[in-house]
């Protein structure tokens, strides 16, 4: 199949492509600035339709990183560069003619908000505050594609654990120090996804033309906070004593990021993604740390 993806220098957007042309996909680097190479094509702010043809499908990663501190400014970019940034290539798209039939694009389980102990599917609705305010109003940003008839998918990520980036790898220097913390009371719900699953998953939702609609791709065993902390510390071999405060972890992370990020509690489940057939690689923590963090203790 032949694949453009948006968002292709990032985290995820690096370890999707390297396993979509593994696998025999060739793979088109949809980019915000002028072509450097000859699998890049400009779509921002305009898409370049003419260098699509022949594209069955488009996967959507790119939007500004939600964690650091929340000012106004960075908040604007947040919105914008989900929300404003789907409904540029979702109305290009549409606008194609014979032109890619799926459009994936990402979104997170921060759709649902701070849900308690609620077991959380596809099925259940969006929560409130900025954060689901723009992953709701991201998806409703790829409306023109669907009406289109193209398929659009919305993979409602949970948080990606790699030792190369993200929440992780930001923790494990601190954690191999004996620094591990656990956030306020430490029951909040993690939802969590490997990196190697995620990529597998979103490759399983390219190759499944039946999967449209929200997906969580999500492990099937969501953790507490207090359990996530654990587990690292045992897997890291380091003892694991700190305890923030809600007060304290709201000045470390900035009130806003701290209710609606740190100290939130999302619960999701992969529903649809298990009924389709997939199968995870980590469906437990302690299995997705033991492989990922297999090279870490060398360095």
């Amino acid at each position: 199949m032949n694949i453009a993806v948006t968002g292709s220098t990032g985290l995820l957007g690096r370890a999707l492509v390297a396993h979509l042309r593994e696998h025999g996909h060739r793979v088109i680097r949809l980019v915000r600035r002028r072509p450097k190479a000859e699998d890049e094509v400009l779509w921002y702010p305009e898409l370049d339709t003419a260098r699509l043809a022949g594209v069955g499908a488009v996967v959507h990663l790119v939007g500004e990183r939600v964690h650091g501190r929340w000012t106004e400014h960075h908040k604007e970019s947040i919105r914008a560069s989900r929300v404003e940034g789907t409904r540029t290539l979702a109305t290009a798209l549409a606008g194609m003619r014979d032109g890619p039939r799926a459009l994936l694009c990402a979104s997170a389980v921060g759709y649902y908000g701070d849900r308690g102990e609620e077991a959380l599917t596809e099925d259940s609705g969006p929560g409130e505050g900025f954060l689901a305010g723009v992953y709701r109003d991201a998806e409703d940003a790829a409306d023109a594609a669907e009406q289109a008839g193209m398929r659009v998918a919305h993979l409602r990520f949970g948080i990606v654990q790699s030792a190369e980036g993200g929440a992780l790898a930001w923790l494990l220097p601190r954690f191999r120090r004996g620094l591990g913390i656990r956030a306020g009371c430490g029951n909040q719900y993690v939802s969590w996804v490997s990196l190697p699953d995620l990529v597998r998953a979103t490759t399983h939702v390219l190759t499944t033309p039946a999967l449209s609609g929200p997906l969580n791709v999500v492990a099937p065993n969501p953790v507490t906070n207090r359990e996530y902390a654990d587990i690292l510390a045992a897997t890291l071999g380091r003892p694991r004593f700190i305890a923030l405060t809600k007060g304290l972890t709201r000045r470390m992370f900035g009130p806003e990021v701290a209710d609606q990020i740190v100290l939130a509690s999302t619960r999701a489940v992969p529903e649809r993604l298990v009924r389709s057939g997939f199968t995870f690689r980590h469906p437990r923590l302690e299995l997705a740390f033991q492989e990922l963090l297999s090279n870490y203790y060398l360095r």
